[in-house]
């Protein structure tokens, strides 16, 4: 998993800066750099949208006695959509539009629920109940 990490911290950059490139020449400097503040200014609208609506849901689930175990991946996957989104860039925000928009977020979400089960069978991550 350190692999894939250590490659995505090198590579992605290197794209977002050929793509920005490409893209100021394209369609202008000026016009890039209104898209890069809409684009964060949209995604820190709907990071807060979508995270108080997972906060609501893990509330009434636990009001019902239900452990709020969907909506604890999907505040994680918002968290980090959010500060993915943060960072300016074409492929970061489309990385993190997907997991903050509810019908895409449920792949990677999916994903999430299978490495954390692989880490407990594997011991790698432990579980404490009381």
């Amino acid at each position: 998993m350190f692999r894939w990490l250590l490659l995505f911290i090198l590579v992605v950059p290197a794209l977002e800066i050929g793509i920005f490139v490409w893209a100021g020449g394209y369609i202008g400097p000026w016009w890039l750099i209104l898209f890069i503040i809409f684009t964060g200014v949209l995604g820190a609208w709907l990071a807060k949208q979508q995270g108080m609506e997972t906060i609501r849901k893990a509330q009434e689930s636990m009001r019902m006695g239900y452990p709020p175990q969907e909506t604890i991946f999907d505040g994680i996957c918002i968290l980090i959509g959010g500060v993915v989104l943060l960072t300016p860039g074409f492929i970061t925000d489309a990385i993190g539009f997907l997991l903050l928009v509810p019908v895409t977020r449920k792949p990677f979400k999916r994903m999430l629920q299978q490495l954390v089960r692989k880490w407990i069978e594997s011991g790698k991550f432990t579980v404490y109940r009381r």
